[in-house]
């Protein structure tokens, strides 16, 4: 079983930026070769995917957010990070980290973003 803990939401200024934080238990071994995520559900809405990273490195991103949010990985820690720039209200949710590796899924419990105009 895989914990996954995610810090840093707030209430933000549209503009402004956030960056998320998710801390995974595990093993390095267990971490390294999980691939990432970061999704968000606004009320109302089914949860999206924002961002995403493999094992290797490579990340994805929905026009939505692409050029202003950044995925980030750091192996060594069991961490995982979402940099956010330029907020708008729209972003509005609680983002919520993914790990996937062979057959399992675990989500974090989510972090509340606000972003107000």
């Amino acid at each position: 079983q895989v914990q996954l803990v995610e810090s840093g939401g707030g209430l933000v200024q549209a503009g402004g930026s956030l960056r998320l934080s998710c801390a995974a238990s595990g093993t390095r071994t267990d971490f390294s070769s999980s691939a990432m995520a970061w999704y968000r559900q606004a009320p109302g809405k089914q949860r999206e995917l924002v961002a995403s990273i493999t094992t290797d490195f490579s990340t994805n991103y929905p026009d939505s957010v692409n050029g202003r949010f950044t995925i980030s990985r750091t192996n060594a820690k069991n961490m995982v990070y979402l940099q956010m720039y330029d907020l708008k209200p729209e972003d509005t949710a609680v983002y919520y980290c993914n790990a996937r590796r062979n057959s399992f899924e675990y989500w974090g419990q989510g972090t509340r973003v606000t972003v107000s105009s």
